[in-house]
């Protein structure tokens, strides 16, 4: 006892000075502690802890101070005390308050670790004297230290005794389970949710239309916090529209708790990124329609988002309608978006793809429905909206019905024109002709013929659009995806009329990526619609700002180039991808690019042989002449594999004048499978290019053996290049008119003469060095008037 009260004692007064930091600290504290200051006692202990930091070593040599564990002990006493003083936080100013919270985080946290020392503390309780100094009384220390050491002892034996308490429990629960077969029961955290079925009211409570809607609020208040199970708040919300079914309490309340059971669903993931689960989609889908018949069977009815939730009528009166606050337009505009992030997350060359795409003949129904309803019920604004919606999921579709019907028709009226003119021609041939069948029998499938063509829906959803929104954006993408279609299906003098009329191309700008990428889509359909149209020119305009940027990828919203990852953050990158174009929507970028370089082909060849020695000659396409320089660089050239090096191949034939090599490179097998067959028209689209391929060929030749002939007839380039003889003539006669090549046509022996005006290649020579010598010459005089002050050359000096 002499040697542990020696101790003390020289712990006690020797070691004081060694903790001074600490005491100053703690004395601090106190003062604020005595007039409420929060934020100083928060600065403070954060100092303490560091300051306690720094004295581990003495801490772990000499022991804990009594003074630090005091102090830890009333601090945390105190803020318990303070927390639980409801009137007296209200007062407290916003610093105070906040730095309170905090303070009894870190405080609750911080004696975690010293549990044992706090506990022993509590027990004596030591209501220690202070001399003046500070210092402690010497046998409250030694009590302590005693008390300390028992008590530690007693705990030990308490948790031994508690342990094996808790295992003889443990073992008499699993023979009981055993006997029982029963299971674990998983119990989630969270905010208390009320009961399920029919002890969600309490027994012997009336259930009306106003003992629902509290329920309906109760389970409400607990959305959106954290730690609410969603999946049961979704049950509870059924099983409260089964016992307003039950009761039957009239279809206004039903539609309120399905406007929420909707909403809930919405919520169920809680990242706006992430896309829904298969499971909750299709509740979403089934819990829309049933919201949808209750609205179509019920005429008395009245939903909208003007209604305030006061002015709302759910119960049954007599001759009053239900007014719902809520908006079905919204719910659907959601749905629809949820599916094209389904669409968007999915693998598109996996099973599951095209499962999740069966599902989109469900959403246009569910978009037909409420556009049905919106006609009779809604304003305009909301019929432009869902009309949108309708237009999205129809003007990328290819109408294989309608194709089939209007070529039926046209070879029909082929038949009855060739009949009325054999009638009246050869009246022998007329029965023959009437037995016979130069057109296909028409469709015998009563849902193709019955059904609308998608022409006439997008003409009379658009043209609504066009006459009543007020909005920008939607008449702008209703403008675009009717070009589209119109493109798609080959429509091209309505399609391009309808761009030049609508003058998107100045202001699209300004419009938001979405809109942008929808212009870049309208912009390569329109160009490969001229393409199979055979207009080259407008097809190569059409896709050239596209195919320039190297981005088409990109543009088109088909993904991300890797090059560009650098230069966004992880958060735009997220943005970015939410602004895809799913798989199906997509179009084919190879094809893209070879409609784009054979379009430049068509007209870079010519061009080229017709300024071979003009020294201002412009490029008409950069990329094309990329993938010559690249050709022009392979140390070996074998046979053609990828797209691009048919391309270049054929573009050296074209320009030796050897129109069916370059055509056996354009039209084969392999190009085929990757490009041509996948034009709607294919046989269309393969004529035409072997008629520009003859044509271009023709032009190319003239201008590069123009000089070798004195005269040739038509006869021979109509065999050379198998063209009927007015199409030769047209071609030479256009030529001439142009200034193109300096010849004339002599009628009478079909021959072309020429006029020998081209220079030959030494004169061609020097007119390049007479051009660059006289630039020369002009900008060494431009220089020198610079350094004497006057300007106009030596000529022009007065």
């Amino acid at each position: 006892k002499t040697k542990c009260l020696f101790r003390s004692i020289f712990y006690l007064t020797d070691g004081i000075p060694k903790f001074e930091e600490l005491t100053n600290l703690i004395k601090t504290i106190r003062n604020a502690m005595k007039i409420r200051d929060m934020s100083k006692c928060l600065e403070e202990f954060e100092q303490l802890c560091r300051a306690f930091l720094k004295s581990k070593t003495i801490v772990d040599k000499e022991g804990m101070p009594p003074f630090y564990i005091r102090l830890l002990s009333d601090l945390e006493d105190f803020l318990n005390q303070l927390w639980e003083d409801k009137e007296g936080k209200k007062k407290m100013n916003k610093n105070n308050a906040k730095a309170l919270s905090t303070l009894r985080q870190k405080i609750r946290k911080y004696n975690r670790d010293y549990e044992t020392e706090i506990a022993s503390y509590k027990e004596v309780r030591l209501f220690a004297m202070t001399t003046q100094d500070g210092r402690f009384l010497v046998i409250c220390c030694c009590c302590f230290l005693v008390e300390r050491h028992t008590s530690e002892k007693k705990k030990e034996d308490r948790k031994k005794r508690h342990k094996r308490k808790e295992r003889v429990e443990e073992e008499a629960e699993e023979e009981a389970q055993e006997e029982d077969e029963g299971e674990w029961e998983k119990v989630k955290g969270g905010v208390p949710l009320v009961k399920v079925g029919n002890q969600m009211f309490a027994k012997g409570t009336e259930i009306n239309t106003t003992v629902v809607v509290k329920k309906l609020n109760e389970i409400l208040q607990a959305r959106g916090k954290k730690g609410t199970d969603r999946a049961a708040q979704i049950e509870l919300l059924h099983a409260l529209a089964n016992i307003s079914n039950e009761n039957i309490l009239g279809e206004g309340i039903l539609v309120k708790i399905k406007f929420n059971i909707i909403a809930s669903l919405y919520d169920y993931n809680p990242n706006l990124a992430a896309f829904m689960k298969a499971d909750m989609w299709k509740k979403c889908l089934d819990c829309i329609d049933e919201l949808l018949d209750i609205l179509f069977n019920n005429n008395n009815i009245f939903i909208g988002e003007n209604i305030a939730e006061d002015s709302e009528n759910l119960a049954i009166i007599d001759s009053q309608p239900f007014r719902v606050r809520g908006c079905i337009l919204t719910l659907v505009e959601r749905m629809d978006e949820e599916f094209t992030k389904i669409m968007q997350n999915t693998d598109p060359h996996s099973q599951e793809y095209v499962d999740n795409l069966k599902d989109e003949g469900r959403v246009c129904g569910i978009i037909d429905r409420l556009l049905g309803y919106l006609e009779t019920k809604g304003s305009t604004e909301e019929v432009c909206r869902v009309y949108l919606r309708r237009i999205m999921h129809t003007y990328y579709k290819f109408d294989y019905k309608a194709h089939r019907r209007v070529g039926y028709y046209y070879m029909k009226r082929y038949h009855d024109i060739l009949i009325s003119w054999y009638r009246y021609t050869v009246q022998h041939y007329t029965r023959l002709l009437l037995n016979c069948h130069f057109y296909p029998s028409p469709p015998q499938d009563a849902e193709e013929s019955e059904g609308e063509d998608s022409a006439f829906i997008m003409d009379r959803l658009c043209k609504f659009i066009y006459a009543k929104d007020r909005t920008d954006r939607i008449r702008t993408c209703a403008i675009l995806c009717h070009i589209y279609h119109h493109a798609l299906h080959s429509r091209w003098y309505q399609a391009r009329d309808l761009m030049l009329m609508s003058h998107l191309q100045d202001n699209i700008q300004h419009a938001d990526p979405p809109v942008q990428i929808l212009y870049n889509r309208t912009m390569v359909q329109l160009g490969i619609c001229a393409f199979r149209q055979g207009m080259i020119k407008d097809a190569h305009n059409a896709l050239l700002d596209i195919q320039s940027s190297g981005r088409a990828k990109e543009l088109l919203g088909q993904g991300l180039l890797m090059r560009n990852m650098q230069e966004r953050n992880a958060e735009q990158e997220k943005i970015e991808k939410r602004r895809q174009v799913p798989f199906h929507m997509h179009i084919n970028l190879e094809l893209l690019e070879c409609v784009y370089l054979v379009s430049a082909m068509l007209l870079e060849i010519p061009y080229m042989a017709a300024h071979e020695f003009d020294a201002r000659r412009r490029m008409i396409s950069k990329q094309f002449h990329h993938q010559l320089r690249v050709g022009e660089r392979q140390p070996l050239l074998g046979p053609p594999e990828s797209m691009r090096e048919h391309v270049v191949a054929a573009s050296k034939s074209m320009k030796m004048g050897d129109w069916r090599t370059c055509h056996s490179f354009i039209i084969n097998e392999k190009m085929n499978s990757k490009v041509w067959d996948l034009f709607p028209e294919t046989q269309c689209v393969r004529e035409m290019l072997v008629r520009k391929i003859q044509e271009e060929s023709l032009r190319t030749y003239l201008f590069t053996y123009s000089s070798v002939y004195d005269s040739i007839s038509m006869e021979t380039l109509k065999e050379m290049f198998e063209l009927e003889l007015p199409m030769v003539h047209s071609i030479i006669s256009k030529m001439i008119i142009n200034e193109e090549l300096m010849a004339s046509l002599d009628q009478p022996t079909q021959t072309v003469v020429m006029h020998r005006t081209e220079p030959t290649s030494l004169q061609n020579m020097a007119l390049q060095l007479a051009e660059k010598l006289g630039g020369l010459v002009e900008n060494n005089e431009r220089v020198f008037d610079l350094k004497q002050g006057v300007y106009g050359g030596y000529f022009n000096r007065g």
